[in-house]
C-alpha cells in the first residue's frame, strides 16, 4: 500500500479507501464490458444501471419519497446559484436569502442580477461567525423562496436547526455537510451540493427537487438552464459527467454499509467533539474562528496566537501527514474539513499532534 495523507482538503476532498479500491480494480474494465466506465456511453445499459441506482440510494439514504427528483448536473453548486432564482423567482416575485458566508453571499449576489432579492439575514459585520437564531430570520411571507447554505465552508459555521417557513419554499445550499447528519429533509424543496466534499470527485452536483416546486418553474427557458429538461430527462439530456456519477453511487453505498447516515453521523459526532475538545482545552493557544453554539461539524476553523506560529503548524503537520490545513486565503487561520472520509482514527493523531506542537513550539 502506498503512503495516505490524513486529507484535510475542503474540496476536493478525501474519499473512502475502501470506494478508490473499488474504482481502482474496475477501472480497466468496468464489470465485464470490456471497457472503462470512464469510455462508457451514457446511453449504455452499464451506465443506466449506475444512474438509476445512484438516484435510488440518495432517495433511500435522505428518507425522501417518489415525489422528489434527484438529477445529476455539471457545473458545480455555483451554476445552481443561478439556476434557482432563473427558474423559481417569477415575475414580480421576491428571493430571499440568509447570508453567512462567502457562497452564501455569492448565491445571493447571483439572485440579485435576475431577480428581486430580499437579504433575511446577514451575519457579514459579525464576520460570518455565527448563522442565526431563528426568531432573526425576517422575510416577505409570499417569497418565492428562502435560500440558505446549510454549512459555511470557509467560516466554520453550520445551521444546527433549520427555520420553519409555511409555504415558502425552503432551498439549501448543501455542499459541505449533506449526507453527514441527520436532518429532516422532507422540509426543503430543493437541496443542492457539490459532490467534492461528501458525496465523491469534483465535477458532478446533485439537486435534489420536489415535484410540487418543481412545477412552479418557470417555462421557455433555454434547456440547459431548466431543471424541468433534467428532470423529466433523468439528468441525461446531454452527456452527464458519469465518472462522477459512478464515484458518487459507490460513496452512497459505502454510507449505507456504515449505518446509512444515522450511522456516519454517529462518527462524525465524536470526531468534531474530540477535535473542539482539544481546541478548547488549550484556549490561549487554540482559538476557535466561528462562535461556539454556530460550530460547524465538517469545517473546524481555528487561529494561533501569532500567523508565524499558524505557517510553522501548517508545516510541521505535513510532515506528519497531515495536509490540507491552511486557512482559505480570504480569512487566514487553520481549517480542518473532517467530511465523512477522514475516520475518528485521523482525528485521534491530529489531536495527538496538536499537543505536542503546543509543548514544542
Amino acid at each position: 500500500m502506498v503512503k495516505r495523507n490524513v486529507n484535510f482538503n475542503p474540496g476536493p476532498a478525501a474519499i473512502p479507501l475502501d470506494v478508490l479500491k473499488i474504482v481502482q480494480g474496475e477501472l480497466l474494465d468496468y464489470q465485464g464490458s470490456g471497457m472503462s466506465i470512464l469510455e462508457s456511453s451514457h446511453r449504455a445499459k452499464e451506465f443506466e444501471a449506475v444512474n438509476d441506482q445512484a438516484m435510488a440510494l440518495v432517495l433511500e439514504l435522505l428518507g425522501l419519497g417518489s415525489n422528489y427528483k434527484v438529477l445529476f448536473l455539471g457545473g458545480g453548486a455555483s451554476t445552481q446559484f443561478d439556476l434557482v432564482p432563473m427558474n423559481f423567482a417569477g415575475e414580480g416575485q421576491t428571493a430571499a436569502y440568509i447570508d453567512t458566508g462567502e457562497f452564501a453571499f455569492k448565491a445571493m449576489k447571483e439572485s440579485q442580477i435576475v431577480a428581486k432579492t430580499h437579504v433575511a439575514f446577514s451575519s457579514k459585520e459579525m464576520k460570518y461567525r455565527r448563522v442565526p437564531r431563528m426568531n432573526e430570520i425576517k422575510y416577505p411571507e409570499d417569497a418565492a423562496y428562502l435560500h440558505i447554505c446549510s454549512n459555511n465552508t470557509i467560516e466554520g459555521t453550520q445551521f444546527h436547526e433549520f427555520p420553519d417557513t409555511g409555504k415558502v419554499p425552503l432551498v439549501a445550499d448543501m455542499s459541505s455537510d449533506i449526507a453527514s447528519r441527520q436532518v429532516d429533509f422532507k422540509k426543503f424543496s430543493l437541496i443542492y451540493a457539490g459532490a467534492q466534499k461528501n458525496l465523491g470527485a469534483a465535477g458532478v452536483t446533485l439537486v435534489i427537487i420536489r415535484d410540487d416546486f418543481l412545477a412552479k418553474a418557470k417555462k421557455g427557458l433555454p434547456s440547459m438552464l431548466s431543471y424541468q429538461t433534467h428532470a423529466d430527462n433523468k439528468s441525461l439530456y446531454n452527456t452527464p459527467p458519469v465518472f462522477g456519477v459512478y464515484i458518487m453511487k459507490l460513496v452512497l453505498e459505502w454510507i449505507k454499509s456504515k449505518g446509512g447516515i444515522a450511522g456516519v453521523e454517529k462518527t462524525n459526532i465524536a470526531k468534531k467533539d474530540l477535535l473542539y475538545g482539544a481546541i478548547d482545552a488549550a484556549p490561549d493557544y487554540y482559538k476557535g474562528a466561528a462562535d461556539k453554539d454556530s460550530r460547524s461539524w465538517m469545517n473546524v476553523t481555528m487561529r494561533l496566537p501569532t500567523e508565524d506560529l499558524e505557517t510553522k503548524f501548517i508545516a510541521d503537520a505535513k510532515k506528519e501527514g497531515l495536509v490540507g490545513l491552511k486557512g482559505h486565503r480570504s480569512v487566514g487561520g487553520i481549517r480542518f474539513s473532517i467530511y465523512n472520509a477522514v475516520s475518528l482514527e485521523d482525528i485521534q493523531k491530529t489531536v495527538d499532534f496538536m499537543g505536542r506542537f503546543r509543548k514544542s513550539a
